[in-house]
């Protein structure tokens, strides 16, 4: 690990990149180790921008988060790419290394089982998938090691849908397609993980079955979702975004600084402090 007298800088770079509360996460994580001298910011950056901006960057960077719509852009950049963010060709984490090499990962995936597996559920006999987007081939591939059945996603379009096979298909994962018509449909399954855009499934809020399994909604502003609220009040287990969003930043903040276990309840709080803030 760094020692903590050395300035160490980070950042997370996307455009949009304001809402960001990463920034939130990892500052609480580097307060917690006594970390000092290190610094995470964020910054816009777009994809005609990130070469450059990579190319300036000094030997106090240690590393960097990535949203959209650098995720897949950042690939030819970087001198190395772990198998898990090659398996769905996204990355969300830059690490640099003391010789200047940019080493690639994705702690999405392993994000989404952790949170899955904080709240107990490691296994499930089949799953559905609403929305058909780059965290929805994350979500296939957490789902790889979790379900041992069908996974069924539920999509706007047939070239949406076929993108979906294509995954399932190379992450070992046995997909079905279903029209978002009967999306509905999904609510029935023991695991259901949203990853629409925020309004895009506040109409099957009144669909939630009497007694539902589990529901994994990415979205964490505003939160709850109806369909999130409307879960909850029938009993199921609810989990949100910001359970994925601090999951993978605790596996970031470990990657960067060296520590072998960052402190995932004070992210938690700091998150939750920081949204309630917004109001």
């Amino acid at each position: 690990m760094s020692r903590p007298e050395e300035r160490r800088r980070a950042a997370v770079l996307g455009s949009p990149i304001a809402h960001s509360l990463s920034p939130v996460l990892h500052r609480a994580a580097y307060a917690e180790l006594g970390l000092g001298q290190w610094s995470y910011d964020r910054f816009e950056v777009d994809e005609a921008a990130l070469p450059a901006f990579l190319g300036g960057l000094d030997g106090s960077w240690a590393g960097l988060s990535l949203t959209m719509p650098l995720k897949r852009a950042v690939i030819p950049l970087l001198d190395e790419v772990s198998e898990t963010a090659a398996s769905v060709e996204a990355v969300n984490t830059v690490v640099f290394t003391e010789d200047g090499r940019r080493l690639g990962d994705n702690t999405d995936i392993p994000g989404i089982a952790a949170a899955l597996r904080e709240r107990g559920v490691t296994e499930a006999g089949s799953a559905a998938v609403l929305g058909a987007g780059a965290t929805a081939s994350s979500a296939l591939a957490a789902l790889a090691g979790i379900c041992t059945g069908e996974v069924t996603v539920y999509v706007r379009s047939e070239a949406r849908a076929a993108e979906m096979r294509e995954w399932g298909e190379r992450l070992g994962v046995a997909v079905r397609t279903a029209d978002w018509s009967r999306a509905a449909e999904a609510l029935t399954a023991p695991l259901v993980i949203a990853t629409t855009p925020a309004g895009a499934a506040d109409a099957l809020a009144g669909a939630v079955p009497e007694r539902p399994g589990a529901l994994f909604d990415v979205l964490y502003e505003p939160w709850p979702t109806p369909l999130a609220a409307a879960w909850s009040a029938r009993g199921g287990a609810v989990l949100g975004g910001l359970d994925l969003l601090v999951h993978q930043a605790v596996l970031q903040v470990e990657r960067m600084t060296g520590c072998p276990r960052a402190p995932l309840a004070a992210m938690r709080a700091a998150g939750e402090a920081a949204l309630a803030a917004r109001g």
